[in-house]
């Protein structure tokens, strides 16, 4: 195991992406998104088989909100924590919560425990996706930060594009337990690559209201709460796609989860090396679009065709979203505030996923999955209201954006 690494922060002129300290970044992410993309979708559907047919999309709905809830409260506190104890020794505590208790789910699908449990995996997700991003934000070159976030993103995505339809498949060919001890293995190795984390403290942020205190910045706050309501459209699609197929179709669900777990990466690293070189600000609006459009064809679960091209245009515009969304937020701050921007995308991310698994799970309930996929999508088109906004206020609220890159 090589030594640990100190982070350098010159960004004198663009060097490389993949730095000892940055592949030891990624690939302790790796490692615990596994571990969580194993369980995403399996959860639920577990939670759903142990509770009867009656309260089954309700009891779904909220064992996937107590994950995201507990993840946001974790990711408003990583910022303050980083300061004190450094970034490798927070992200070994996020690895711990987020593995340690899943095999405690092999005993019972009684919602309570299953809850309990999520709560503190959530917590771990909520450390490891804060500290990650504000590591991946500063190894990089300023000029290539777009390009190392999706390069990031990408490579985090990978065990998306696995682990949840993989997840899925073994729920259903090698049952609940097997997914479980997996999970725990994957989070637990992934201890191993964190020993030659960084270690660097970050300063702590001067901003007045801490990491929700960047809402009072329209800079800040326009993409933040455009990009809730894309992980909104996601919380329901995870969540609610495999109850709204039939359950002799799963196959249908499992690969419409790998189209969209593809694409999601790849047309993320795509949006990084395209917005350092023309502007990120040309594809907020395209991928906000493009989201609202992929979860409405999800209104027809019947379908097969209009289930896998929906699941394809809500993956493509989901990843663009993200690296849009990271990028304007990071080039509107310096690097002494990159923690608390990773912590508000990141907590924008979670809040939206839990909202949209537990509030929209209430009106399916009522109203049924087609209703639900298409009202997720109007909601989602409405945030390009924001991006309208944004664009007009970028220079009035936000620092000069830096010189793109020129076009490969």
């Amino acid at each position: 195991m090589t030594a640990p690494v100190q982070c350098s922060l010159d960004r004198g002129s663009p060097g490389p992406i993949l730095t000892r300290a940055m592949v030891a970044t990624i690939v302790a992410a790796c490692g615990a998104m596994v571990g969580f993309y194993l369980l995403l979708s399996v959860v639920p559907l577990y939670v759903a088989d142990g509770s009867g047919s009656g309260s089954g999309a309700g009891a779904a709905g909220v064992v996937t909100g107590a994950l995201m809830v507990s993840t946001v409260a974790a990711e408003v506190a990583v910022p303050a924590l980083t300061a004190r104890f450094g970034y490798r020794a927070v992200f070994v505590l996020g690895l711990v919560l987020l593995g340690a208790p899943t095999m405690a789910l092999a005993w019972s699908a009684a919602v309570p425990l299953v809850v309990g449990v999520c709560l503190m995996r959530g917590a771990g997700l909520g450390i490891v996706m804060v500290v990650g991003t504000a590591l991946a934000a500063e190894l990089v070159p300023a000029e290539r930060r777009g390009e190392g976030l999706g390069l990031y993103g990408a490579a985090v995505g990978v065990p998306g594009i696995l682990g949840l339809p993989l997840g899925l498949w073994m729920s259903e060919h090698l049952g609940y337990t097997a997914v479980f001890a997996i999970a725990t293995a994957c989070c637990m190795g992934a201890l191993g690559a964190a020993i030659a984390l960084p270690t660097n403290r970050p300063a702590p942020s001067g901003a007045r209201g801490g990491v929700l205190g960047g809402l009072r910045t329209g800079a800040l706050a326009r993409p933040a709460v455009t990009f809730a309501g894309c992980t909104l459209a996601a919380g329901v699609v995870v969540t609610f796609l495999p109850l709204a197929v039939s359950s002799s179709e799963l196959t249908l669900v499992t690969i419409a989860m790998l189209v969209q777990s593809a694409t999601t990466p790849a047309a993320g690293w795509w949006a990084g090396h395209f917005g350092d070189r023309h502007g990120h600000a040309r594809l907020f609006g395209p991928s906000i679009a493009a989201v609202a459009i992929g979860v409405a064809l999800l209104a027809r679960p019947a379908d097969p065709v209009t289930v896998l091209v929906g699941a394809a245009v809500f993956g493509a515009g989901f990843g663009v979203a993200q690296n849009v969304t990271q990028s304007l937020m990071f080039e509107r701050v310096g690097p002494h505030d990159f923690g608390r921007v990773s912590a508000l995308w990141n907590l924008a991310f979670d809040a939206g996923m839990g909202i949209g698994a537990v509030g929209v799970g209430v009106v399916i309930g009522a109203t049924g999955y087609p209703a639900g996929f298409l009202g997720t999508g109007a909601l989602v088109l409405a945030g390009l209201v924001l991006v309208a906004v944004d664009r007009r206020g970028e220079t009035v609220d936000a620092p000069p954006a830096r010189t793109p890159l020129p076009p490969a």
